[in-house]
């Protein structure tokens, strides 16, 4: 099946859309009673006046989370073959996604992380721009821009700030200007957010919007068994790709090379980003999908022993498949 995707033709975009059902079967049938959702954090709750957290019904809340994974898969699909990432062209970005994003249940409902994924895709072309760049302080203004927006949505994406910073570092000589206009296009957001707090009269909550941010780092968190049953065949795949762009790292371009490191240091802030909320939810690591997608699709690709990597990827999707029917 894997081989399909593989391919550039795009008769495979109707494969991708009975797939990305296919992966959220299970959760279709057994949908919770009751969903809730929430796509601005409290502090920006004023930009929002009114009651939207039970507004969709849960088939519904699944079904449309569905179609934003699929249109995500699709413009990061875009994204990863503009750049080359991966030397050819294919939809196994697209594939990867879908099944990443479809791992683990808290995945399968509209959520911030989810709906912030669409700002890492924008934020991930921009950053991938600066290399060939000449005058960047207007993208860098954008980039801080996409951050501030992300952080509205969902705190722990303020912390996506150090990645901007670490992309100029590897993609661009040293520009105090540009550093500048990061943090300038961030300010722009909360200048007016600022604005909004001080005609609602609460301008003396505003500075503690960011206080999250200052908070411990838990010592342990509560997972369900399943889950790490899920990660066996996700550890393995991550381990084989790991391997297989170690093998070619050296042999590809230098846009390329500075490319993957952005992806893992990317794969490292949103990973641990994860304290600034007090009740740990699974789902804020969709934020990790996307640099994992990316990994996962250049193994999948260049992969050669076929019967290998088809049953490798046929195991994954049955445990998704099967945690969905069982929750224990």
């Amino acid at each position: 099946m894997v081989n399909i995707f593989r391919s550039y033709n795009p008769i495979v975009i109707l494969w991708l859309a009975v797939l990305v059902f296919v992966l959220r079967i299970g959760y279709l049938v057994n949908t919770p009673d009751r969903l809730e959702f929430i796509f601005v954090e409290s502090f920006s709750r004023l930009l929002v006046p009114v009651s939207y957290e039970y507004a969709l019904s849960p088939f519904f809340n699944v079904l449309l989370a569905t179609l934003l994974v699929f249109i995500q898969a699709l413009l990061l699909n875009t994204m990863v073959n503009y750049f080359n990432l991966l030397n050819k062209p294919s939809y196994m970005p697209a594939l990867m996604y879908i099944t990443v994003s479809a791992l683990f249940t808290p995945f399968l409902r509209l959520s911030a992380p989810l709906i912030c994924n669409f700002l890492v895709i924008w934020l991930m072309y921009k950053l991938f721009s600066l290399y060939k760049g000449t005058e960047v302080k207007s993208t860098c203004y954008d980039l801080g821009l996409i951050v501030a927006l992300g952080s509205l949505i969902y705190l722990p994406f303020s912390w996506i700030f150090l990645v901007v910073f670490i992309a100029i570092i590897i993609f661009r000589p040293f520009n105090w200007r540009e550093w500048a206009a990061v943090i300038i296009g961030y300010a722009t957001v909360f200048f007016f957010l600022a604005v909004v707090y001080f005609y609602n009269d609460r301008l003396n909550r505003f500075s503690s919007i960011w206080l999250p941010l200052g908070g411990k780092f838990p010592t342990s968190i509560s997972i369900n068994n399943y889950t790490y049953v899920l990660l066996v065949p996700v550890a393995v795949i991550l381990v084989l790709s790991v391997y297989k762009l170690q093998q070619g790292f050296f042999k590809s371009y230098v846009h390329i090379r500075k490319s993957f490191q952005l992806l893992v240091a990317y794969f490292l802030v949103a990973g641990l980003a994860f304290y600034v909320k007090t009740e740990f939810q699974l789902n804020h690591f969709l934020l990790c999908a996307i640099p994992v997608a990316i990994t996962f699709a250049y193994y999948f690709l260049h992969a050669t022993s076929r019967w290998f990597y088809e049953t490798l990827y046929l195991l994954l999707v049955a445990g998704i498949i099967y945690f969905q029917f069982n929750t224990f």
